[in-house]
């Protein structure tokens, strides 16, 4: 029986890029960092989630998902946040480019996308509380 996710894996040019955009600029930790017979395993995450996402070097990858479906469609990775505006201005000082000037509200809550600089579209969500009676 499958347990859990153990990693989401987002293809990168440049690894050490990649890390500092998703730590600095999204706020991730670095969990993992270490070489590998493949090549360099480095892996980061939400702070207190156990799920890692793999920045991992392929170059020939990195962006396609990114590309496919702007029309609305969810990039590869979509993080949660409890504070979306807060965050965008947050990641938007830090340097995190988005796709609109502010989130965006939907009838599931706020959302914003965002994207890493290998063309990567990163979703971010908060979601609407449901309202009690």
């Amino acid at each position: 029986m499958l347990t859990t996710i153990m990693y989401a894996t987002i293809y990168v040019t440049d690894q050490d890029r990649a890390l500092e955009f998703y730590t600095r600029g999204l706020g991730l930790e670095k969990r993992i960092d270490y070489p590998g017979p493949d090549g360099r395993f480095l892996t980061v995450g939400v702070p207190g989630s156990e799920v890692q996402i793999l920045l991992w070097s392929y170059p020939d990858a990195a962006g396609r998902p990114g590309k496919l479906g702007r029309d609305g469609a969810p990039g590869p990775l979509i993080l949660e946040s409890e504070d979306l505006r807060r965050d965008f201005e947050n990641m938007r000082g830090r340097g995190v480019v988005f796709e609109e000037p502010e989130p965006v509200d939907y009838p599931f809550g706020v959302r914003a996308e965002a994207t890493d600089p290998d063309g990567n579209r990163i979703s971010l969500r908060q979601q609407r509380k449901p309202r009690r009676p």
